[in-house]
């Protein structure tokens, strides 16, 4: 334990907590007090500490995200995705925008309050920092404040019943999608240079999004025709 805080820079308590919360696989006990820690320790704290500080994930879709990847995925097709993902750091449309808003005035321009933070939070579909000068959310998802504000002023106002956990399906069906395209693109991109299938993904996966844009709305009309 003394060596794998050393390599990773995090006191005891953080890598107990960890551990404790199904993020970081136990080590291999040689005793009442001690264990064995590994590489796979420190890649593996190294990746948390990634997706929780620099993507802004909450620990709940941290430990999901690595449950589901540790399932499917192979070492090398891992190290295959990585590739692919390093590649489109700067795609046009998947590439990210780092660093964090100030909440306050997202929720003013979307005619929203702290209660509507609290809820999206709550959800698991915003990662909340609170700080001296006031909450923050990761400016990446800057667009989940903007689009629940839309569906309060269409009408799923907080008297009627509606909470953002009610979206919290609709995120659950959209991971579960991505992962079913994930174990796809590892099965049959397998085989390409990392750059060119970086390259297939940045045009094919919009597409995707907009399909299924389509198809919800051709099936829900077709559920009221019925009605």
């Amino acid at each position: 334990m003394k060596d794998l805080c050393e390599r990773t820079g995090l006191p005891r308590p953080v890598v107990h907590f960890y551990i404790r919360e199904g993020l970081v696989p136990a080590g291999r006990k040689t005793g009442p007090n001690t264990a064995l820690y590994g590489d796979l320790h420190v890649e593996r704290i190294q990746l948390v500490r990634e997706l929780q500080h620099e993507r802004f994930l909450p620990l709940k879709a941290i430990r999901a995200l690595l449950e589901h990847r540790d399932e499917v995925f192979s070492p090398a097709q891992r190290g295959f995705l990585a590739e692919v993902k390093a590649r489109m750091a700067g795609s046009e449309h998947l590439g990210r925008r780092e660093g964090r808003s100030a909440a306050a005035p997202a929720l003013k321009s979307a005619g929203l309050d702290a209660g509507d933070l609290e809820d999206l939070s709550a959800a698991g579909l915003l990662a909340v920092e609170c700080g001296a000068d006031g909450a923050t959310v990761p400016t990446e998802d800057l667009w989940v404040l903007e689009l629940w504000g839309q569906l309060r002023a269409a009408g799923l106002t907080r008297d009627r019943g509606f909470t953002a956990r009610d979206l919290s399906h609709s995120d659950e069906a959209a991971a579960r999608l991505v992962e079913v395209h994930a174990r796809l693109l590892a099965a049959r991109l397998g085989r390409l240079e990392p750059a060119e299938a970086a390259a297939m993904l940045d045009r094919a996966l919009p597409l995707i999004a907009e399909f299924l844009r389509r198809a919800y709305l051709s099936r829900a009309r077709a559920w009221l025709s019925v009605l």
